[in-house]
């Protein structure tokens, strides 16, 4: 199975490791893997500030950059929802959009995943459920269940569907909003080994705030845990 990875711009700038580690979690898996070196953002910060002339230039770049992906992962559920719902609203038609996924419903739905070996046992983790993926994409037990699956224990966090607070722009534009709906998010948390997510964004938010208020938590992208208890070395 052919796959070209959509890398996003902050996984790109911020989680290089776990788009290498999505990389190669997809090749372990049996998927011949591509990065189309032209690629670039997605189009969403333009799309969400309303500049709709701006936004359509990138995503019909994007579009172009995966005319001949067989399918596109996304280690980003927030890119990935701009790819799938919004490009089609822009005009571009289906383009990519039926055929990109976000990297752990790729795993869990389309691949048919549910074990990659017991490399979490003994590890707790929280899931944090990023809006886009949730919401936008109606993914809400994939990735729990690919992380149960590796023998994780993912313990029930009263808070684990909020907002983070990033929210693209809203944590920009209303810093004083999101960073108390981060800290709040973060007083709910149980204790836990790792803070698990499938997107950067709510990762950058969750764990800046936490660093500030002197909590050493780990958070970890989804790719490289799922990565880490494939290959056995969580």
């Amino acid at each position: 199975m052919k796959v070209a990875l959509f890398v996003t711009c902050l996984a790109d700038h911020y989680f290089a490791e776990a788009a290498a580690d999505a990389v190669r979690l997809l090749r372990h898996l049996g998927c011949e893997v591509s990065f189309p070196n032209t690629q670039t953002c997605c189009g969403q910060p333009a799309h969400n500030a309303g500049m709709a002339e701006e936004a359509l230039k990138m995503a019909e770049h994007t579009s172009g950059v995966l005319k001949d992906a067989e399918h596109v992962v996304v280690p980003s559920g927030s890119c990935a929802a701009m790819i799938t719902k919004a490009y089609p609203a822009l005009g571009l038609g289906n383009g990519p959009s039926s055929r990109t996924w976000e990297l752990g419903a790729f795993v869990r739905r389309h691949l048919d995943i549910a074990s990659l070996g017991r490399g979490l046992e003994g590890r707790s983790v929280a899931y944090h459920q990023g809006c886009h993926a949730l919401r936008e994409l109606g993914l809400e037990t994939e990735s729990i269940e690919l992380l149960e699956g590796a023998g994780a224990h993912v313990v029930d966090w009263p808070s684990a569907t909020e907002c983070c607070g990033f929210g693209g722009l809203f944590s920009t534009k209303m810093p004083p909003v999101s960073t108390a709906m981060a800290d709040a998010k973060l007083d709910s948390l149980p204790q836990v080994d790792w803070v698990v997510s499938g997107d950067p964004g709510c990762l950058l938010q969750l764990s800046s705030r936490a660093r500030r208020t002197g909590n050493d938590l780990r958070f970890r992208h989804l790719a490289s845990v799922l990565w880490e208890a494939a290959d056995g070395r969580a």
